[in-house]
């Protein structure tokens, strides 16, 4: 089997595909164990080095834990976006790509995203969205509180979308995008977040996607305004993963 790049495929990518495909196959779920290693070197007729890089891989993407001593061993876990914004960055580090790029994509994405919300959301996540908005204001003087329960509700908002592809795609673009870029956020800018965000809600909440979507671009683009004027040189800085 060759890689996308085109090179053979390593052994131990082969066997970390079979491995997750039969996870899918048996229907186990996070905290289900895998069989021991012994029955694995035998299943899939492999030496110990090549199993421990399949597994290692597997560790690192978030599929599997691994429990060392009596007792351990590999354990069904189950990702979550930090691994996709822990990827995502590195291919832009490697294409130098700046932190702007990651607004633009926002821009376009979350009206979107919106829209299918309002369309689609359920009372769990509508509670979610609501209590998020409450905590943003009951932070709004707290500059890292507020923008921790505005990524809750934008998060919330992706995965009322009911589409799994916006709710890692923003949680993850937003993990890259956050942290020095909001380190000067004055009052009346969080209050007019807070103001945007509840609009939102509120359209969300009459299932209105013309409204969610007409309310997160006006959001959006005074957000994109606002940064692109106070925070130009950190937007046009290179992403780079070491910073996540």
């Amino acid at each position: 089997m060759a890689a996308r790049s085109g090179r053979p495929e390593k052994t131990a990518m082969i066997v970390a595909r079979r491995i997750v495909s039969e996870i899918a196959a048996k229907g186990l779920r996070p905290g289900d164990r895998l069989p021991p290693e012994k029955v694995m070197l035998d299943q899939y007729e492999i030496g110990r080095g090549t199993l421990r890089e399949a597994l290692r891989f597997l560790e690192l993407s978030g599929a599997l834990s691994l429990k060392p001593g009596p007792g351990g061993g590999p354990t069904v876990e189950k990702p979550d976006a930090s691994h996709l914004m822990d990827s995502l960055a590195l291919l832009l580090q490697f294409e130098k790509t700046p932190f702007d790029s990651i607004l633009e994509a926002r821009v376009g994405l979350e009206p979107m995203n919106a829209r299918l919300a309002a369309a689609r959301v359920t009372d769990e996540h509508l509670t979610a969205m609501e209590a998020a908005v409450s905590r943003m204001d009951d932070n709004i003087r707290d500059i890292n509180l507020f923008h921790e329960t505005s990524k809750e509700f934008h998060d919330a908002l992706a995965w009322a979308s009911g589409n799994a592809v916006f709710g890692y795609l923003i949680d993850a673009i937003d993990g890259i995008f956050e942290g020095p870029m909001f380190s000067e956020y004055p009052l009346a800018r969080r209050k007019k977040d807070l103001a945007a965000h509840r609009a939102v809600l509120d359209a969300v909440a009459r299932r209105d996607p013309d409204g969610a979507e007409a309310a997160m671009r006006e959001h959006m683009d005074e957000l994109a305004g606002f940064l692109r004027k106070k925070s130009a040189a950190l937007l046009n800085q290179p992403i780079t993963w070491a910073a996540l």
